[in-house]
């Protein structure tokens, strides 16, 4: 059995991680829906963006290796990082780990998440990390046009039937409490922003929070009430989800070391 590796914690090196393993975590998700779509075109789109987000992880893992080596640590590639870390050296948000849940599950996290990461790739556009910057340029594309899918989606099926207008809201209750921690600062955040890496997350709150609320006004939602609750998956300290995709995801390259295709 592989061992696991270790994993520098630079600030600039964990702010990259919470970006890839969030995009790649979430990929996982996406994926479970390959074959089981309401629709044929859904199946389709739903794969096609789990690959967008697979290929937005690799870039940014990638890069946090290169970085990591870079400041004097190990060089672990894009591989490594995703299929040798333990489950507590992810840094994924913990609303991309939580069940694929249904449609309505399905559709508001990733409206959730591709609005996030537009306004992200935006200010990463100009990262002092030429890099990233590159990255970003590419991801933004991509991240706009699953944030308009999404959103549609949102609509449509909040402003539908007793049933879809049922599910879209037990979909937004039970999602709300993990929004909050999208946009919470720490250190992390703060030497991101020091060194013109990246955007503080928390300063992205204000004009996510005003596309959101316009797409769930027009699905005839109205948005929860605050809770006190607190995810931490950014930190390392994920939900009881995470372990399971772990062991999927990872299991070949820790049974068979240096497997290739």
């Amino acid at each position: 059995m592989q061992a696991s590796i270790h994993v520098s914690r630079e600030p600039s090196v964990q702010y990259l991680l919470r970006i890839g393993d969030t995009c790649l975590i979430l990929a996982q998700r996406l994926a479970e829906w390959c074959g089981h779509a309401p629709l044929p075109e859904e199946d389709i789109a739903l794969t096609n963006m789990a690959l967008d987000l697979v290929g937005q992880a690799r870039a940014v893992l990638t890069r946090a290796g290169k970085l990591e080596a870079e400041l004097g640590g190990a060089l672990h590639d894009e591989d490594q990082l995703a299929y040798l870390r333990d489950e507590r050296d992810f840094r994924n948000l913990t609303l991309a780990e939580l069940p694929r849940g249904d449609f309505a599950v399905t559709m508001l996290r990733n409206f959730a998440l591709a609005t996030f990461l537009k306004l992200l790739w935006t200010k990463l556009e100009r990262s002092s990390d030429a890099e990233l910057a590159g990255i970003a340029g590419k991801a933004l594309k991509e991240a706009r046009y699953h944030q308009e899918h999404a959103a549609d989606w949102v609509v449509r099926l909040g402003d539908g039937t007793s049933e879809s207008a049922a599910r879209m809201k037990a979909a937004l209750d039970g999602l709300w409490p993990y929004f909050a921690e999208i946009f919470e600062s720490d250190e992390i955040d703060e030497q991101a922003a020091a060194s013109g890496l990246g955007p503080r997350w928390s300063d992205l709150g204000d004009d996510w929070r005003a596309e959101f609320a316009d797409v769930v006004a027009a699905a005839g939602l109205a948005l929860p009430a605050e809770r006190p609750f607190r995810s931490t998956g950014k930190s390392g300290r994920h939900s009881e989800h995470l372990g399971y995709i772990l062991a999927e995801m990872q299991h070949l390259q820790r049974a068979f070391p240096g497997g290739v295709w």
